[in-house]
């Protein structure tokens, strides 16, 4: 007994998905976080130079 899928001729389609990103996006998150983390530092900057020694 032979298997009834012999003469059967199955292509398979490959495809190659590729993310794309956009470089302006990626940039504008990095200015915005980085712009946290100065006002971030700025703020214990002010706190340990002018608070602090009040004490």
């Amino acid at each position: 007994m032979e298997p009834a899928y012999k003469d059967r001729s199955v292509e398979v389609e490959h495809r190659e998905v590729q993310k794309k990103s956009d470089s302006s996006i990626v940039a504008s998150t990095f200015i915005k976080y980085a712009a946290y983390i100065i006002i971030f530092f700025g703020a214990l900057y002010f706190l340990v130079k002018y608070v602090f020694p009040m004490f």
